[in-house]
């Protein structure tokens, strides 16, 4: 399809998706932030008349004793506690239908997502598979769930996905492949609680990975097209938080205060990107994820800063504006020169926090299938350039080892 068509129909569909949220329902979230905050949303949790609860997170967390020490607050009160442990990276359809057909069996009322931005993305569509016998996949999209959800509160594990501040999910088709978005404002959690305490023990490469999404959410909030809310406030937020605490927190994962940061620094990345969606890093990670299992985080840090490149002269006052915003310059510099050093910052993060440039892998011969599948999902973003067949090969070729 000729660019210029593709550029009118990223227009249509844009201006389509700001009417349906302008008419949307609202949706109330609260959050408990800071050390022993896990405790204090338990407590309301209880504080709500929930009896019957499923706790929805992986079995290694459970392993290490995290869900029960988020979860200690419990213990005093009356509320039944069913626990499905059967979420993997990049949840499926069918762990879907098992943690629902727990959730059903044991009458729960309320979901607690314990985890990473997969516990809690399966947790969103568990929690509207509990109230309904349609296929998820029915789901797939903005706005498609029309009934009533259970309600849902998250306890995040790592700092990265803002998951506890979004109302999307991802969900991957095991037979395809293919990750999906199913997105609605239903699925936003109430109640969300940021507890430095329980990421502490967060092995390094995790922490790197997980930042670095933190980190594209911003940035990708903040140069996007779409002017919505706050979304600028909170991807400066972001950007500045990750870019205080990352490192920090990747050599001492025992230092508090830069995981609280980095717990923050997520939040606000969510809070923006639930505002006007991701951008064209996603929808190339999207794929590696999908077809490699390449976790999210790090396939977002290998693609990130070769589509800042891409953008770079679309994106250049907002790019410039980031550098100021971390130190790299001063107001009123050269652009194009604070461009360049921002996104060379961004690649210096990544390599200080042991992110490699490439991964083994991709493989060439799947090149043309993740083309279109990319600009496909990226056209369905407010980007500041689309992409194209040629730009997706060059961030391929130069990731791919």
């Amino acid at each position: 399809m000729p660019m210029f068509i593709r550029k009118i129909l990223h227009g249509l569909y844009l201006s389509i998706a700001k009417l349906v949220v302008k008419f949307s329902p609202g949706a109330r979230h609260m959050v408990y932030a800071g050390s022993g905050s896990a405790s204090q949303l338990c407590e309301h949790i209880a504080r709500t008349g929930v009896k019957r609860l499923l706790i929805v997170t992986d079995k290694p967390l459970r392993d290490l004793g995290i869900v029960d020490q988020a979860t200690q607050a419990l213990a005093s009160t009356d509320i039944t506690v069913s626990i499905y442990d059967g979420v993997l990276p990049d949840p499926t359809f069918e762990q879907v239908a098992e943690g629902a057909a727990m959730g059903k069996a044991q009458n729960c009322e309320a979901i607690l997502a314990i985890g990473g931005g997969s516990s809690m993305d399966a947790a969103k569509i568990i929690s509207a598979s509990m109230t309904s016998d349609e296929s998820p996949a029915n789901w797939v999209g903005f706005g498609k769930l029309k009934h009533e959800v259970l309600p849902v509160f998250a306890i995040p594990t790592t700092s990265g996905t803002g998951s506890e501040a979004t109302m999307g999910a991802v969900i991957k088709d095991a037979a395809t492949h293919e990750k999906h978005i199913i997105s609605g404002g239903t699925l936003l959690p109430v109640v969300s609680a940021l507890d430095p305490d329980l990421v502490a023990g967060l092995p390094p490469h995790i922490t790197a990975a997980t930042g670095m999404d933190a980190l594209t959410h911003g940035i990708e909030a903040y140069i996007g097209v779409w002017e919505r809310g706050t979304r600028k406030e909170d991807a400066r937020m972001a950007v500045k938080l990750v870019f205080e605490n990352l490192a920090k927190a990747y050599h001492d994962g025992s230092d508090k205060q830069a995981r609280d940061g980095m717990a923050m620094g997520a939040y606000y990345a969510g809070l923006a990107i639930n505002q006007v969606n991701v951008g064209n890093v996603h929808a190339i990670a999207h794929q590696l994820g999908g077809k490699y299992g390449i976790p999210h985080g790090l396939a977002n840090a290998l693609v990130l800063p070769h589509i800042l490149e891409f953008c770079k002269d679309e994106a250049r006052a907002d790019l410039a504006t980031l550098a100021v915003l971390v130190g790299l310059g001063n107001a009123g510099d050269d652009e194009s020169t604070l461009a360049n050093k921002f996104i060379q910052a961004v690649r210096d993060l990544r390599t200080e926090v042991g992110i490699p440039d490439q991964s083994e892998l991709i493989k060439r011969e799947d090149f043309e299938d993740i083309v279109k599948l990319a600009i496909a999902e990226g056209d369905t973003y407010p980007t500041p350039r689309l992409l194209d067949r040629d730009s997706v090969l060059v961030v391929l070729n130069q990731i791919a080892a």
